[in-house]
């Protein structure tokens, strides 16, 4: 294998460095996890944000008062969303999860009334083994439903941590904000001047999937939320606001949200509206409808293929890093996987380009990947 010119840097050098960055941004991720999230949340405001500070700037305001100007616009709007939302969604979450197995029962209860009914259309075998198949899932949300507490406080959502993330979020967002400038030309200062071109590409790649998971798809889950959280209220479901926001919320895992509301709402439907059975198929189109709306129209406009992830990637570096980082790995998830298969796709396409893939051999029998 051939070293290229003097004072160049190979192919495998390059992934070796990416390597051995990944790594320790990984390990410092672990090392840190437990104090992260008011630095990660306030980062990742400060990415959403930096556009409209760089509008207002524009328009002969300083840096510092752009900053100034954005950050109390969005506390203010934060704020009150927390006086005037918040309270009765509070109240409708208590209320859901102190009323869940009670409608588990019910459905349960309604299920073996209608026996007869599912015995002549599945027959006795099917029957019994989709009636068991329920009675087991019933137990394991039950299950879930009475661990969701202690399980909450582990992933640090906690009386303290809350306070932290509260006062240290916005501080954290106005710093970065203020310097975002400065951070980016000492970065361009950093990179090495033979690879700065191509580096800079890969750069604008992971800024254009990064825009695309936190501008894009955060959009699209808060209009989720909003759509499920309002047609649900309107057509009058027990805690249709808070099942709509969970169901939005969730939205960032690929199928979860929508699977997760459509299953919360309709079990909520049968056990309230039963037998009218216009109101459950009222709330089943809620969500079937606007699956097409989101699939067809929303998710193009807004992300586009500015992501470019296989849901399966998603889901699995939503697991992994839930695992390792908990709620912050969550957070974390979706950037990085946007991170690593940009940075993938350059390794690849470096590959294709290379003499290894070609089969071109140099004089002295070795394989050039410069």
């Amino acid at each position: 294998m051939t070293q290229g010119p003097r004072g160049t840097m190979t192919f495998r050098n390059q992934v070796l460095i990416w390597i051995a960055f990944l790594t320790g941004l990984v390990l410092l991720l672990w090392i840190f996890r437990g104090i992260l999230l008011p630095f990660v949340t306030g980062a990742a405001l400060a990415y959403l944000l930096n556009p409209l500070v760089n509008r207002l700037q524009s328009f002969k305001f300083s840096r510092g008062w752009a900053t100034t100007v954005v950050l109390l616009g969005v506390i203010l709007v934060i704020v009150g969303l927390f006086v005037v939302f918040i309270p009765m969604l509070g109240a409708q979450i208590i209320g859901l999860l102190q009323r869940l197995p009670g409608y588990v029962g019910d459905l349960q209860g309604l299920i073996a009334d209608w026996s007869p009914e599912i015995n002549a259309w599945l027959g006795p075998e099917r029957a019994a083994q989709f009636q068991a198949s329920f009675n087991d899932l019933a137990r394991q949300a039950l299950g879930f439903i009475a661990t969701l507490p202690a399980e909450l406080v582990n992933i640090g959502l906690t009386g303290v941590s809350v306070i932290a993330f509260t006062v240290l979020t916005p501080v954290v967002a106005f710093y970065l904000l203020l310097d975002w400038e400065g951070m980016i030309r000492g970065l361009q200062d950093l990179l090495p001047k033979g690879s700065k071109d191509e580096i800079n590409g890969i750069l604008g790649d992971i800024d254009k999937s990064m825009a695309g998971v936190i501008r894009g798809q955060g959009g699209v889950l808060l209009i989720d939320a909003v759509y499920y959280a309002t047609a649900l209220s309107l057509l009058g479901l027990n805690f249709g606001l808070a099942v709509g926001i969970i169901g939005g919320l969730l939205s960032f895992v690929p199928f979860v949200g929508a699977v997760v509301g459509f299953g919360l709402s309709v079990g909520i439907a049968i056990v309230q509206f039963w037998p009218n059975y216009w109101m459950v198929a009222a709330v089943c189109a809620v969500f079937l409808v606007w699956q097409f709306i989101e699939g067809n129209i929303l998710y193009p406009k807004l992300v586009g293929g500015s992501i470019n992830i296989n849901p399966v990637w998603l889901m699995f570096a939503l697991l992994a890093f839930g695992a390792l980082f908990g709620f912050v790995g969550l957070l974390l998830a979706v950037p990085l996987a946007a991170i690593v298969a940009v940075l993938i796709r350059f390794g690849v396409a470096k590959y294709k380009g290379s003499a290894l893939y070609s089969g071109r051999v140099e004089p002295d029998g070795d394989t050039d990947i410069v």
